[in-house]
């Protein structure tokens, strides 16, 4: 799939057009939910717009445990429904980015006194298998202690019983959002980010598209569109306040807090799904050089826009892992980052944080403002395909045909494998490559599970730049596509969003600040005051992701 040009250097254009063009379908929200809505609309041949305040992803959609996953707790709740649907997204949209949705495997021990059972452990991943669609060597299995100790030599002795042993897979939520956007360029969508939606414009009482205004210049512009859908997130219901139908159901907002550690500190060899003292299950999971652990589900009433880890999170979190784990016995000291999200599920009165439905609905106001709140990151298509199927019902009624959903068939960006074995081909081949300055393996593992065969790409910016440094030389070809085909603004938009660096490596993060900054002064003409403010912004970020002594002072 050939890149699009997709640059901040094409913003004026781009306000321009969407200001003077009118959209079958204007989109609120670049999250994961927005950008399958777009996609799976411009390739029914809806003339497409989707807008987002602030960068892609920025919200829910970097902050997940990033998990394409079935969700085995929801048998628990008996939501067979929610469990089948996922369930069997997971093996579609792997066949969608095989390089950046990724088989892992998840073991989950049984303990004395946990809350699985051997006996409904083993009926429950067979209910899992059956309603998800698993075949072959994907299918679960039940493992004796010493099985379990074999796979997973850090649990513990004397409380453990036995195991299940299946499979979910592994992603990087960003950019996951970001491929599906990039994709939705090749069927005509015009998407851009740092634009927020501040009121509506109606015609007879009817929503026909937005005032929006321009993040970056604070200039704004309108977008006319037949129909509109808010995927805002945990801002849903903020736009039907400002569309005056904030009426029945509501959102009720939990925070999802999670710790990164150094892969030696909590050196799991694969991905655990274990019991916490409290009743709640946990997720540990490595990852290149780290491990990371979560989620908290908590109430959340505070500032949306800033979402943060605070000592109470990071102190139940490290408790649950030294339970499970207690030869490891982590502590405050060993975090190197963290990330906090917010779920925007739908309220149900009486019920706790983590008993809430993670289903989707869908809302419709008297002016026709459409909106899609709850759900989880595995089952964004589906939720797409079904708010587009409210929009094309309603095309259909005015005579015109429309196209049936198509996006599971559609190849994401990145994506140029027939199979999962040759995302591990092209990894061995990349690593060959970059061998010759020096470059680790884990550097072609990075890039490939990120870009994909978009990697080419990079390696050719590589290939042609000056910098002594191979290293940094790499980084700044990285940052290179991403300013040329992913709408990269400023430091951020590189290190937390589209890289992941800033959880993932966060020491990559201290090292190439300073280069980074240096490039878009140089090739890109920022100012001075430009590049303070976004060291400023960047040393808040590792001080608010790593940094927990200030908040034990």
């Amino acid at each position: 799939m050939k890149n699009i040009k997709f640059s901040k250097d094409g913003r004026k254009d781009s306000i321009a057009k969407l200001g003077s063009e009118a959209y079958d379908l204007l989109v609120i929200g670049g999250g994961i939910t927005g950008a399958g809505i777009a996609l799976d609309a411009a390739s029914r041949g809806l003339k497409t717009a989707l807008v987002e305040k602030n960068d892609f992803a920025s919200g829910t959609s970097s902050k997940s445990t990033k998990l394409i996953h079935g969700g085995l707790r929801y048998l628990k709740q008996f939501d067979f429904w929610l469990v089948k649907e996922v369930g069997s997204e997971r093996a579609i949209v792997h066949k969608l980015a095989p390089h950046l949705v990724l088989p892992e495997k998840m073991l989950l021990p049984l303990i004395e006194n946990g809350s699985y059972g051997k006996w409904l452990t083993s009926i429950g991943l067979k209910v899992y298998d059956i309603l998800a669609e698993v075949t072959g060597e994907d299918k679960r299995k039940m493992l004796e202690k010493k099985e379990a100790k074999k796979l997973e030599p850090l649990l513990p002795k004397k409380i453990l019983k036995g195991a299940g042993y299946y499979a979910e897979y592994r992603t990087d939520d960003a950019r996951l959002t970001l491929e599906n956007i990039k994709t939705s360029l090749q069927y005509g969508a015009d998407c851009l980010n740092y634009a927020a939606v501040r009121a509506f414009d109606y015609d007879d009482g009817q929503v026909c598209g937005a005032q929006v205004e321009d993040v970056l210049s604070g200039e704004t512009f309108h977008i006319k569109s037949k129909y509109v859908i808010s995927a805002a997130g945990p801002w849903v219901d903020e736009l039907r306040s400002i569309n005056n139908s904030k009426k029945g159901k509501r959102l009720h907002l939990t925070k999802g807090v999670h710790l990164v550690f150094p892969h030696h500190k909590l050196p799991v060899r694969q991905s655990v799904y274990f019991d916490v003292p409290d009743g709640r299950m946990m997720f540990a999971i490595p990852r290149g050089k780290v491990t990371y652990v979560g989620t908290t589900d908590t109430n959340y009433h505070d500032n949306k826009d800033k979402v943060g880890t605070d000592v109470a999170d990071a102190i139940y979190l490290i408790s649950a892992v030294n339970n499970m784990f207690p030869d490891i016995q982590l502590e405050m000291e060993d975090i190197v980052s963290s990330w906090a999200g917010l779920r925007p599920l739908i309220h149900e009165e009486g019920k706790s944080a983590s008993e809430l439905s993670r289903k989707d609905e869908i809302f419709t106001s008297d002016s026709g403002l459409i909106s899609i709140a709850g759900g989880k990151l595995t089952g964004y298509r589906k939720m797409a395909e079904r708010v587009v199927n409210r929009v094309t019902e309603k095309i259909r009624e005015q005579g015109q045909s429309t196209k049936e959903c198509s996006t599971a068939t559609i190849p994401l960006c990145g994506n140029d494998f027939k199979k999962f074995k040759h995302v591990q081909k092209y990894i061995d081949d990349v690593a060959t490559r970059l061998a010759t300055d020096g470059f680790e393996r884990y550097q072609a593992w990075y890039l490939v599970t990120t870009y994909g065969k978009q990697t080419e790409t990079i390696l050719e910016n590589y290939a042609k730049r000056k910098e002594k440094d191979h290293a940094t030389r790499l980084l700044l070809a990285e940052l290179q596509f991403g300013i040329d085909f992913e709408m990269i603004h400023n430091p951020a938009d590189f290190f937390i969003r589209r890289t992941g660096r800033l959880y993932f490596d966060i020491d990559s993060v201290r090292t190439y600040l300073d280069p980074v900054l240096q490039e878009f002064k140089t090739a890109h003409g920022a100012t001075e005051a430009q590049l303070l403010a976004w060291r400023e912004t960047m040393e808040e970020a590792l001080t608010e992701h790593s940094d927990f002594s200030l908040q034990r002072a």
